[in-house]
C-alpha cells in the first residue's frame, strides 16, 4: 500500500429539500442540492501497516467524522482487496466554509474515503461511497454523486428519484444570510409534516422533473424559491424577503438557500438577455441591503466565475459577425 489521495466538491445549498414518497410509497427526507465545484476538500491517507483500522490520527483534529469515513473505508476496501486492514494519517485541506450549509463535512468524509481507497488501489462505488458516508456522519450530502441532479434520501444514503441529466443553466449571485454564522445543524429541530406537507413537497418534485426535462430555468426558480420559504418554519432567514426582492428587482428567477446553514444565493437564467446587467443590479442591491456577496457561478458546470475580492464590474465585448460567440463575462465579486 501507498499513500492515497481523493478530492470531493462542495455544494451552495438546496434546491429543494423536504419529505417525498420512496419506493413503497412511505414518507422520506430527502434533498437536491445545488453543485458547486470549487472550493474542494483534498484528503491524503498514509497507511500504517500494523495498526488497528479504527486507529485514524486525523489533521487538522476534530475532524472526527473523516476519522470515522476513514476508519469504515479502510475495514471495507481490506476486505475487498485481501490486504490487511490497517490504520493510519489522515490529512484534509482545502477551503469548503464549516457551518454555512456548504456540506464541508461531506466533502471531508468523502475526501477521506477516495483517499483511503486508492491507498489500497480498490474503486468503491458511489453507492458504496455514500453508504460509509451516511454510516460516519448520520446524514450526508449527494456529493458522490457528481453534479447529476437527484433526489437523495440524506439520513439512508440512497438515490430517490434521478431527475435527469442536468440542472437548467443558471447563473447565482451567491450570499451569506445570518451575518455568516456557522450553524449547528444538530441543534436545528426535527421538520414536522403531515399528509399535506407530503402533498406539497411531492408537487415540488414534480415541477423540479418538468424544469429539467424542459431546461426549464423559471421553473427552477419557482421550486427553489417554495422550498426556501416551506424552510422558514425550521431555519428561518430574516432576509428572505429581502432575497426575493433582490431577484425581482433584478430580473431574476427565483432563490435558493441551504436549509441547514447561512448561505444563500439570487437565481437568473444562464440564457436571459442582459445578463451582465442584471447579475450587478441584484449584487449592488444585495450590497446595499448589507447582504454580503461571496461569489457569482454559472451551473450545472459549477464553475465559479469570480470570489471574492471588491466588485470590478466590466461590460461584455460585443461579438461581431463570423467571431465565435463568447461566454458571458460575469461581474466579479
Amino acid at each position: 500500500m501507498t499513500p492515497g489521495t481523493g478530492l470531493a466538491p462542495c455544494h451552495h445549498g438546496e434546491i429543494l429539500q423536504g419529505v417525498f414518497a420512496d419506493g413503497r410509497k412511505e414518507p422520506c427526507r430527502g434533498l437536491v442540492t445545488l453543485p458547486l465545484a470549487a472550493p474542494l476538500t483534498r484528503a491524503v491517507f498514509v497507511p500504517l501497516p500494523g495498526t488497528p483500522a479504527r486507529r485514524i490520527a486525523v489533521a487538522p483534529s476534530g475532524r472526527a467524522k473523516a476519522a470515522r469515513a476513514a476508519a469504515l473505508a479502510a475495514a471495507e476496501c481490506a476486505r475487498r482487496s485481501g490486504l490487511p486492514a490497517c490504520g493510519g494519517r489522515l490529512r484534509l485541506s482545502g477551503g469548503v466554509p464549516v457551518g454555512l450549509g456548504m456540506g464541508s463535512s461531506t466533502s471531508d468524509v468523502i475526501a477521506a474515503v477516495r483517499a483511503v481507497a486508492a491507498a489500497f488501489a480498490v474503486e468503491l462505488s458511489p453507492e458504496e461511497v455514500a453508504r460509509i458516508a451516511v454510516r460516519a456522519e448520520t446524514a450526508a450530502d449527494p456529493t458522490m454523486l457528481d453534479a447529476r441532479p437527484v433526489l437523495f434520501a440524506q439520513r439512508e444514503g440512497r438515490v430517490l428519484e434521478d431527475l435527469g441529466p442536468a440542472l437548467p443553466p443558471g447563473v447565482v449571485v451567491g450570499c451569506l444570510t445570518g451575518g455568516g454564522r456557522p450553524v449547528d445543524t444538530l441543534t436545528l429541530p426535527p421538520d414536522p409534516y403531515g399528509a399535506a406537507d407530503l402533498a406539497a413537497y411531492e408537487h415540488l418534485r414534480a415541477l423540479l422533473r418538468r424544469a429539467v426535462a424542459d431546461a426549464d430555468p423559471l421553473l427552477l426558480g419557482r421550486v427553489s424559491t417554495e422550498s426556501a420559504r416551506r424552510n422558514q418554519r425550521i431555519a428561518p432567514k430574516p432576509e428572505l424577503d429581502l432575497l426575493e426582492r433582490a431577484a425581482r428587482h433584478s430580473g431574476g428567477t427565483g432563490v435558493q438557500v441551504a436549509h441547514s446553514g447561512n448561505v444563500a444565493g439570487v437565481l437568473f437564467d444562464a440564457a436571459a438577455p442582459d445578463l451582465t446587467e442584471r447579475v450587478r443590479e441584484c449584487v449592488c442591491f444585495l450590497r446595499d441591503s448589507d447582504v454580503p456577496v461571496t461569489r457569482i457561478f454559472r451551473f450545472p458546470s459549477g464553475v465559479t466565475e469570480r470570489e471574492h475580492g471588491r466588485p470590478h464590474l466590466r461590460s461584455d465585448r460585443p461579438t461581431g459577425p463570423g467571431e465565435p460567440r463568447r461566454r458571458t463575462r460575469l461581474p466579479a465579486v
